[in-house]
């Protein structure tokens, strides 16, 4: 059954490997925690029977993997989330005839707001990008070129990280004025791309037509020095190091980047439909939250600037 519903998500719904492969732990360790429970109760149960679980015992797995697993409650959601998918597809498709998450809810989570880099420290971070690089050696300038246009398009796109991995070269309008992402659920939006964008953009793709970096069918935008797709880590220690190289405190992940984008955005009077589309947000409800880091950078400059904000007003 779980193989059956793995396969479903995959093949039919498009899901990516990276979630697939999270659904598939999540439910595995969950399938290995009631199977354990049953063992110790009916010693005669043998394998995992999804209509034998109760929201009794989904309560238990809630306080285990709160108590003992020591999760967020963000991260206890996402499992539950895993597992509610797959009850559901088990009633559509008839082999269960009850719900048991009928009687479960989610946690509540308190509310954080989206880590994001300031104006200030982003301004010497994109001139540092567009500059010319420095390297002298061929594969070490493309690689220059390469993880500029990188941190770029980042900031420029709104992108999460799976999407600008999975980017390939025939992704872009004929003109390289926008660029099609493939998001989350394999749900399509357009990107423009700014001037500044288009010219790195044009540079990479000369460099690696003129340095033959790719002399295989691979597609993708960005490449390795051996001509095949960069990998999830290579990109994210890349921004990590280089967010931290400019100071940037807390969390430096391409996620930051993210936020970053729609957060500058809020800042400068874009409207927030807008906002969802560039984001690939099906609801309005998660571009909400850049608001209130909007509001906070607000408070923050009447709080320094407002001389009736000062202590010593007299």
């Amino acid at each position: 059954m779980v193989e059956r519903f793995l396969h479903h998500i995959e093949a039919e719904r498009r899901f990516s490997p990276l979630t697939v492969a999270n659904y598939r732990r999540d439910i595995e360790r969950f399938v290995a925690w009631w199977t354990a429970l049953m063992r110790e109760e009916e010693p005669a149960v043998e394998g995992f029977d999804p209509t034998r679980v109760t929201a009794e015992q989904l309560g238990e797995w809630i306080v285990y993997r709160t108590k003992q697993g020591k999760l967020a409650t963000a991260s206890v959601n996402r499992e539950l989330s895993s597992l509610r998918s797959l009850f559901r597809f088990l009633r559509r498709e008839k082999l269960l005839d009850r719900d048991p998450f009928a009687q479960v809810g989610t946690l509540r989570a308190p509310k954080r707001l989206p880590a994001f880099v300031p104006e200030s420290r982003m301004e010497p971070l994109v001139a540092e990008c567009q500059a010319e690089g420095v390297a002298q050696d061929e594969l070490a300038a493309f690689e220059e070129e390469r993880d500029a246009l990188i941190l770029l398009m980042f900031y420029a796109c709104g992108l999460r990280l799976a999407e600008l991995i999975g980017i390939n070269r025939e992704d872009f309008s004929a003109d390289y004025t926008s660029l099609r992402i493939r998001g989350k659920g394999n749900k399509e939006r357009m990107v423009p791309i700014l001037d500044p964008l288009r010219e790195k953009i044009f540079a990479h793709l000369s460099t690696i037509s003129r340095q033959q970096i790719c002399i295989n069918p691979e597609k993708a935008l960005f490449l390795t020095t051996k001509g095949v797709r960069v990998s999830r880590s290579l990109v994210y220690r890349l921004v990590h190091r280089v967010l931290r190289a400019h100071g940037v405190q807390g969390k430096c992940s391409p996620h930051v980047l993210r936020h970053t984008f729609a957060t500058h955005l809020m800042n400068r009077g874009a409207d927030m439909r807008a906002i969802q589309e560039l984001m690939g947000h099906a609801s309005l409800r998660s571009t909400q939250v850049y608001t209130h880091n909007s509001i906070t950078g607000l408070q923050a400059a009447y709080q320094a600037a407002h001389p009736r904000s000062r202590s010593d007003k007299g």
